[in-house]
């Protein structure tokens, strides 16, 4: 079997959506450990379980190299009835920043 050229670039695009999510998944776990333990930090019940996800960029890492930039938010509760929003950005798999509404 011959492999011609536009098979090729096919596979290549296969295996790179493939890595990608695969990144992503790894990355969406990151922020919600982090959110869980946030939370638990704080006092606050994680609701819902898990972070959904907000945007997505290409930004500088270490060294100049392009790294994609994940951002999740999730919400919680301090007193069980009222509802607030918190925020992890993700970059790679290495939490850069989480927020709290105060």
């Amino acid at each position: 079997m011959e492999l011609s050229w536009g098979l090729l670039l096919l596979l290549i695009a296969i295996f790179g959506a493939a890595a990608f999510w695969h990144d992503t998944l790894g990355a969406r776990e990151s922020a919600n450990d982090a959110a869980r333990e946030t939370c638990a930090a704080t006092g606050a019940a994680l609701l819902d379980g898990t972070v959904a996800f907000r945007s997505l960029r290409i930004v500088r890492g270490d060294a100049g190299r392009p790294q994609i930039e994940r951002t999740y938010l999730f919400d919680y509760s301090t007193d069980g009835v009222s509802r607030r929003q918190g925020f992890v950005v993700v970059c790679g798999r290495r939490i850069e920043s989480i927020g709290l509404q105060p």
